[in-house]
């Protein structure tokens, strides 16, 4: 029997496991973590040695050499575009809809720009130069997530999206393809995001880098940060399924095993009501797992890290929910559609029992690629606004900086940064000008010395724009 761990809202230290239960997420790194370590040295070799390391290191764990014709890993767009097109009909059209549906729900978030002030102050939007796109291999294909990643991209108006990839499948392909992605190196791991983020000979620096990936992707993108932008560090998939006495036991069973299926590390929880519903469920699940072909890293996941959660009222559901901040939530409660609208925190929210997450991942049109580890109480799902760049412009005639330059000065000085102040006056370099100055602070020597806004000798310290 597959029993779920059960936390009750009677017992006395359910406050303490609930906390527990929402405090999940990427725990503090060792000094010493074996993965991040050697992650480091495969960052800093590919940095030095550039497509040289990069072999090293695919042939050694990878076992692939790159093309003997041109020495580098990219898939020739002849040879990857022909691939792409001996997917069976029926997946290819079900590719097609997808990103059809996924443009229509992302082209809207298209930013606007805007003007202030007679055309004085602007902002303006700007695409990334190049992107890109990460999708991994081994136990799973994910020609979805290059739909979720490179849509959006091709929207935002992106240059040129590179697609990386262990298992440069059919499928894989085709969504390349289908997404406008404009370059494919069958390389993956750590290595494939090293030479995304420094730049190869054959492999082009990007401005980017999304997608999901595994523990060493993942903190491959998290130790490049800052040299080039990642969407997010992402942790295990996860799904809450809120559910009261109505809800069908089997369908929440299939929800639970969706997301189990992912990882052996995946979170699925389940809140309820009525515990009797959890029984009921558990019974679903081992009948289930029976002939999943995934079965055992979806008992691990539910062993690991599945949970019940019997809680005293539905207004306890939306508290847990915002607690736990979910990436996926699925509301299979009488009144659902009133509920969802309270709920703050989630990645994605899934309304009824014809919602079901699976949708969300392939065809819904939203993007998949979702906050996850409670993140949602701050961040995202991907979208649009995630591969431009906003770009302020400011454009004073004389009268506007006429009109406020006094006042630029006083503020100035108020930090201690007296060149500030000078620079602003000194276009109006008259004697009413210069009265204005003595009003406004008077001279450096009054006002501003070369201690600093904090009376110390690191005036250099407060220094902006």
């Amino acid at each position: 029997m597959t029993a779920l761990r059960r936390l009750r809202w009677s017992d006395p230290d359910f406050g303490e496991r609930r906390a527990e239960l929402c405090r999940r997420g990427a725990a503090d790194r060792a000094a010493d973590d074996p993965v991040e370590a050697a992650v480091r040295t495969i960052l800093d070799d590919v940095r030095r040695r550039g497509d040289a390391a990069v072999r090293h290191h695919t042939e050694a764990l990878d076992h692939r050499s790159p093309d003997p014709a041109t020495g580098s890993y990219e898939i020739a767009a002849e040879r990857w575009h022909a691939a792409a097109r001996g997917v069976a009909s029926d997946v290819a059209r079900a590719l097609e809809r997808a990103a059809g549906r996924i443009a229509a729900f992302h082209r809207p978030q298209l930013p606007e720009p805007y003007e202030v002030e007679r055309g004085a102050l602007a902002l303006r939007t700007v695409p990334l130069d190049r992107v890109g796109v990460y999708a991994p291999g081994g136990t799973a294909r994910y020609p979805s997530s290059v739909l979720m990643a490179a849509v959006p991209a091709r929207i935002a108006g992106v240059r040129e999206i590179v697609l990386v990839t262990p298992d440069a499948s059919a499928e894989v392909l085709l969504a390349a393809r289908l997404g406008g992605v404009n370059r494919v190196f069958e390389l993956g791991g750590a290595q494939a995001i090293a030479a995304l983020a420094h730049g190869t000979e054959t492999v082009p620096r990007v401005d980017k880098i999304v997608g999901p990936g595994n523990q060493w992707v993942a903190a491959a993108k998290r130790l490049v940060f800052g040299l080039v932008d990642i969407d997010s560090v992402a942790g295990p998939s996860e799904v809450m399924i809120a559910a009261d006495g109505g809800a069908d036991p089997r369908w929440i069973a299939a929800d639970l095993l969706a997301q189990a299926e992912h990882d052996v590390e995946a979170h699925p929880v389940l809140v309820v009501t009525d515990e009797r519903l959890v029984d009921r469920v558990e019974a679903e699940l081992q009948a289930q797992l029976a002939d999943l072909p995934r079965a055992d890293i979806a008992r691990a996941a539910l062993s690991r890290h599945g949970a019940a959660v019997v809680v005293a009222s539905v207004e306890d559901m939306v508290s847990l929910a915002d607690d736990y901040a979910p990436e996926h939530l699925e509301l299979l409660v009488a009144g659902a559609e009133k509920l969802a609208s309270r709920v703050r925190h989630a990645g994605a929210v899934f309304v009824g029992p014809y919602s079901p997450e699976a949708a969300g991942d392939y065809l819904a049109g939203p993007n998949h690629v979702l906050p996850t580890a409670g993140s949602a109480r701050w961040a995202s799902p991907l979208g649009v606004y995630d591969f431009v760049k906003r770009v302020t412009v400011i454009h004073y005639r004389r009268d506007d900086l006429e009109a406020q330059w006094q006042d630029i000065a006083r503020l100035a000085r108020v930090e201690g940064l007296e060149a500030h102040a000078r620079s602003v006056a000194a276009r109006f370099a008259s004697a009413e000008a210069a009265a204005a100055l003595d009003e406004a602070g008077g001279p450096a020597g009054e006002r501003a010395d070369e201690r600093g806004p904090r009376g110390d000798e690191r005036g250099d310290e407060a220094r902006r724009g």
